[in-house]
Formats: structure tokens, C-alpha cells, sequence
């Protein structure tokens, strides 16, 4: 070859396209896919303890009340952790931060299994929900300089369709290891699954794409063309701007009712399956899945058709909001014809089409916090998810009392309640508003 001729050197991973022309790698896809089973694991640890909630009570003699708050500390330990956890991933890196979390939450899913009385459990608990309560916004916090803005709603929505997936197969799998292996022995299990992907996580992900060595320079041009300065920001969260804004209280009001109703679903429905519905451990196990599988359909669906209207009318508020009201609004009317449903599996397959609706917005809600935060996405995130998980600390350990008192009917038509203000609230919800002035960003 002549010195003046100019070689294509074609990287590792790299494809031609017809022009000869070097395609964008697409590393960033790999990176979605490790967040997706990082949702997965967080929604498999936390719950285990649900459908191990008949053996538990078996073994200790706990009372129902006695179980909401244990399931309680959990969220209540989530909730508050929520800020300091967003924080750690934009003040160190998703590469460090997100693996540390994992480590820790991993070691007291273990150590559930060594609990010997209810105060020791809701310790424990609570000690595993302060891991768990950075995960969200952290693995935002690794998407945002990663997804490009026409991929954040099907990013949101399949990361989360991972989580619930997880939750959908967990109840099965628990309740095969329970029948053989007593119920200690899943805690032990899903742990070691935690420290394997921190493992792999921090060998593979880089907090810049221009980190990575097996990012081509078209996808880090893509990728920096569709963020632009966006993609660069100063440590220092803009607190006093984000707070200031009524875009984010609206979202967090709004999620605060998305937690409420999702938390039930989490932590009581395979108990309200059990002791209402009276079927069997092994008949609970399935049926309570079928919610949280419908839940996937509704996670992956929400993103994808959100991202589709944004691409069509260019409208970033109406893209959210389009999903998100119809999806708080088909919750609000199948709740209450599930309680009303005399035969049960009628009324899971009403319940199973709520949770599609709650699910529909999961997607949506988390790509706003990318739209409104920008870099500080993991900062935005994890306040809204703060007060989504206050939401879901209050239903974990009032459905107890609710139930004593007027019995599990009256807790679900609370949901409904919800579902229908959160739908409500998010007409006011605008995605192309911003928490923070451009001023912001160095």
C-alpha cells in the first residue's frame, strides 16, 4: 500500500455498512442488557420473602401485623436511602458505586436465612433495603450517558420488565426450593447470583462510552451527537434548583402512588392469595407470578410505544403522558372487579390486567427522570423513587391493619384510589421541562 493511501482498520465488534463505512459498535445495548439483569436481581431478592411468607409464619408463629412491619422495614429502608444512594452514583461512578451496592445487599439476603426472631429480621431488613435503595437510581445514573434520548422509554421499560420478570419467576422457584430445601435456603441461593454480577459488571462497564475500548468512535460520535452537553456535568448536584421545581414534586407525588399500589402486589398479594382465595403453597406460587408476568408485557410495551410517539409527533410531553394516564386509569377500574369477582381465577386474570396498567407507566416515569434530569438523573430518580417507596413502606405495613380491620377488600379499593389520583397527577407532568438552568452544567 502506498503511503498516501488511507487503510480501514475495522475494530473488534465493528461492522461495515453497504457504503463501506464503519458502523456504530453497539456497546451501549450490552450495557442496557447487564442493567436489565441488575433489575432482575434487585426484584428476585426482595421478593423471596414474600413467598416465604407462609413458612415464616409457620415456623415463628408471627401474626399478620407482625409481618407488615418486617415487610415494612424493608421499604421504609429503601425509601430513605433513596437520595444518599443516588448520590453515591453520581459523586463515584456507576462502575464502583452500583457493584459496592450489590455486594452489600447480597450479604444480608444471606443473612435473612441466619434471623432468629422478628427483631432480628427487621434489621436485617432494613440493613438490606440500604443496599437495594441505590440500585435504581444509580443504574439510571449508568444509562444516562449511554442511551440516546429516542431509546430511553424501551431502556426504562425493558430494565424494568427485567425486574419484574424476575419477581414473576421468583415465587415459583421459592416455592420448589421451600418444598425441598426449607426456607432459609433461597437467601442463600440468590446471593451468591448478586456477587456474580457485581463481579461482571465492574470488569465490563466504563461510566463514559469514551472509557470503553470496544466503543468505535460512529457509536461514540452517536452517542455524543444525540447528548451533546448533556453529557457532561459538574459533581456538584444542583440540589437547591431540583427542589425547587414543580416538575418534581409532581413526579414524585405521582410515583409515591405508582409505589403504594406496586408494594401490595410485591409484598401481599401472595398472602391475600393464600388466605382469601385459599389456594395451596404450590398453587400460590403460580398464581401469584401471573400479575407480575402481565406486569413485564406492561413494562416493555409502556417504553416502546412512548418512544414510537415521540418519534411520530416530536412531543415529548404528550409521549409520556400518552402512556402513563390510560395505564394508572385501566388500574383504577380492574381492581375493584377483581375484589368483586367471585371466582378466583377470574379475579387474578382482573388483577393480572391492573398490574399491566400499573406497569405501563414504569417505563415512562423513569424516562422523565433521564428527560428532566439529564446528568443528574441519578440525583432526580432517586428522589421520586424516594417518595415511590414511602408509598410502598406505608402499604407493606398499614395493609396489615387495614386487613384486620376491614379485611382485604378495603385494602385493594385503596389501590384503586391511587391508581386513579396518580393518573390525575400526571396530566401535569412535563417531560421537556428541565430541574436545572444549562447554567449548571460545566
Amino acid at each position: 500500500m502506498a503511503n498516501g493511501d488511507a487503510a480501514i482498520v475495522k475494530p473488534v465488534g465493528a461492522a461495515l455498512d453497504h457504503a463501506g463505512v464503519i458502523a456504530p459498535t453497539r456497546v451501549r445495548h450490552t450495557v442496557l442488557w447487564l442493567t436489565v439483569a441488575a433489575y432482575m436481581i434487585t426484584y428476585i431478592d426482595r421478593v423471596v420473602i414474600s413467598a416465604a411468607v407462609p413458612s415464616i409464619q409457620e415456623e415463628f408463629g408471627f401474626s399478620i401485623v407482625t409481618m407488615g412491619w418486617i415487610l415494612g422495614a424493608y421499604q421504609l429502608s429503601y425509601a430513605l436511602f433513596q437520595i444518599p444512594g443516588g448520590w453515591l452514583g453520581d459523586r463515584f461512578g456507576p462502575r464502583r458505586a452500583l457493584p459496592a451496592i450489590v455486594t452489600w445487599w447480597s450479604a444480608f439476603t444471606a443473612a435473612t436465612a441466619l434471623t432468629w426472631s422478628a427483631t432480628s429480621m427487621i434489621v436485617c431488613r432494613f440493613l438490606f433495603g440500604m443496599g437495594e435503595a441505590g440500585a435504581f437510581p444509580i443504574a439510571t445514573r449508568s444509562l444516562s450517558r449511554w442511551m440516546l434520548p429516542s431509546e430511553r422509554g424501551f431502556a426504562q421499560g425493558i430494565t424494568h420488565a427485567g425486574s419484574r420478570l424476575g419477581g414473576a419467576l421468583t415465587p415459583i422457584v421459592v416455592v420448589f426450593v421451600i418444598a425441598h430445601f426449607g426456607w432459609r435456603a433461597p437467601f442463600y441461593i440468590f446471593a451468591v447470583l448478586g456477587l456474580l454480577w457485581a463481579a461482571i459488571w465492574y470488569w465490563f462497564y466504563r461510566d463514559s462510552p469514551n472509557e470503553h475500548r470496544s466503543v468505535n468512535a460512529a457509536e461514540r460520535e452517536l452517542i455524543a451527537n444525540a447528548l451533546g452537553n448533556t453529557a457532561k456535568g459538574s459533581k456538584i448536584v444542583p440540589w437547591r434548583q431540583i427542589l425547587r421545581s414543580p416538575q418534581m414534586w409532581l413526579l414524585s407525588a405521582m410515583y409515591f402512588c405508582y409505589g403504594y399500589d406496586i408494594g401490595i402486589f410485591l409484598t401481599w398479594f401472595p398472602k391475600y392469595l393464600h388466605a382469601e382465595r385459599q389456594f395451596d403453597l404450590q398453587q400460590m406460587g403460580i398464581y401469584a407470578s401471573l400479575p407480575l408476568l402481565a406486569g413485564v408485557a406492561g413494562d416493555i410495551f409502556g417504553g416502546w410505544f412512548s418512544d414510537l410517539a415521540l418519534k411520530r409527533t416530536g412531543n415529548l410531553k404528550f409521549a409520556r403522558r400518552v402512556v402513563a394516564i390510560p395505564g394508572f386509569l385501566i388500574a383504577a377500574v380492574t381492581i375493584p372487579l377483581a375484589c368483586l369477582a367471585n371466582d378466583p381465577l377470574v379475579s387474578v386474570g382482573y388483577f393480572a390486567l391492573a398490574v399491566f396498567g400499573i406497569e405501563l407507566t414504569v417505563g415512562v416515569s423513569w424516562a422523565v427522570t433521564l428527560d428532566i434530569g439529564g446528568v443528574y438523573a441519578g440525583s432526580v430518580s432517586a428522589v421520586m423513587n424516594t417518595f415511590g417507596n414511602l408509598g410502598a413502606a406505608i402499604a407493606a405495613a398499614m395493609t396489615g391493619y387495614i386487613v384486620t380491620a376491614s379485611g382485604w377488600t378495603t385494602a385493594f379499593l385503596v389501590i384503586a384510589g391511587y391508581a386513579l389520583l396518580a393518573a390525575i397527577l400526571f396530566t401535569r407532568i412535563d417531560a421537556s421541562k428541565r430541574v436545572y438552568e444549562d447554567a449548571a452544567v460545566s
